[in-house]
């Protein structure tokens, strides 16, 4: 089966680091074709374009989206992050934002964010804006669907794993109508689990344990706010965000997932051969496992793991990466 992959390579290290991981799954016999899309912050600055509705509806007709960084700083905070990323998360539903992190002891657990919600949702507004009385708000939208299909998924995913354990993480100390929506549904939901065990921290103690104690936690599920903030402080703890990957999944199936690296654009390295590719790299394993080739994945993650393994990584530039992962793929 060929599965047809849209590539938005998009701006700064981006397509260097797409171009790696494409090479690197052809090469493990992946089945797909590529079709780019120039998007981000380069487009908008030619022709005003972010996402247009024709470019979306045509997304949709793909199996799955990798991407690369998107941003420059020439362009406003906000108008590439909302009119592309978060555009694509709530119109292509891609309500499950998936981080997994490995250690250097070998440790892994793995991050379940709802992704279409939260205080990234747009609620809120301006009042006397530019004035000394300026008022701004910025709402929290929960729903009951939106918190429990993020917490099932968490749920399913720890089920799978070892040690059966899923921990939630909020405020609801603080947030008492947020936290108390979402612990209520974790709650109940964990009803139907009598397998996994559970667990429940506040966002400020989580923080603590990622960097004291990693090793406590297996599958995570929490809001789209403070999964944003703690899958960074995850990347750091796993040995830096050029290694972190991420999925934004459409479980339903419904339309495409899309795939990227945790890091950004990094504009003051681009061009250089400086970026590291491996988060590119592992984003593309994370959407072959989710279009079924399993075999290409473990190559491909066993591949990246061995060249973590042999601390080549922090010392070397884009295209030395690319050869010890290419290597150790025909190697394995």
């Amino acid at each position: 089966m060929t599965h047809r992959i849209a590539v938005v390579g998009g701006d700064g290290i981006g397509p260097e680091v797409i171009s790696v991981a494409l090479d690197v799954i052809a090469a493990a016999g992946a089945g797909i074709s590529t079709t780019e899309f120039e998007l981000g912050g380069h487009r908008y600055l030619r022709d005003g374009t972010v996402l247009d509705d024709e470019t979306l509806e045509e997304l949709r007709t793909f199996d799955a989206i990798l991407l690369g960084a998107v941003g420059t700083p020439e362009v406003p905070p906000g108008v590439i992050e909302r009119g592309l990323l978060l555009k694509a998360r709530f119109e292509l539903d891609l309500y499950v934002n998936l981080r997994p992190f490995t250690l250097p002891d070998g440790h892994s657990f793995t991050v379940i964010r709802e992704n279409t919600e939260g205080t990234y949702a747009g609620e809120g507004g301006f009042l006397r804006k530019g004035t000394p009385h300026e008022i701004a708000t910025q709402g929290s939208v929960n729903t009951r669907m939106g918190a429990e299909r993020a917490i099932r998924y968490g749920f399913e995913l720890a089920r799978a794993r070892e040690r059966r354990h899923l921990t939630l993480v909020h405020k609801t100390n603080v947030l008492t109508f947020s936290g108390d929506l979402w612990e209520r549904t974790f709650n109940e939901v964990a009803e139907e689990y009598s397998d996994v065990e559970t667990a429940y921290n506040h966002v400020d103690a989580a923080c603590i344990h990622f960097v004291e104690d990693p090793h406590r936690y297996e599958v995570i599920v929490t809001d789209n706010l403070f999964g944003d903030i703690l899958t960074d402080l995850g990347g750091a703890v796993a040995g830096g965000i050029g290694l972190a990957a991420s999925a934004n999944l459409n479980p339903d199936r419904t339309g495409p997932s899309l795939f990227e690296p945790v890091h950004g654009s990094a504009p003051d390295i681009a061009g250089k051969g400086l970026a590291n590719p491996t988060a590119a790299v592992l984003s593309a394993v994370l959407m072959l496992e989710f279009l079924g080739e399993a075999e290409c994945a473990e190559r491909v993650r066993a591949a990246c793991e061995s060249v973590i393994a042999d601390d080549a990584v922090p010392d070397v530039g884009t295209d030395e990466i690319a050869k010890a992962i290419l290597s150790g793929l025909e190697q394995g």
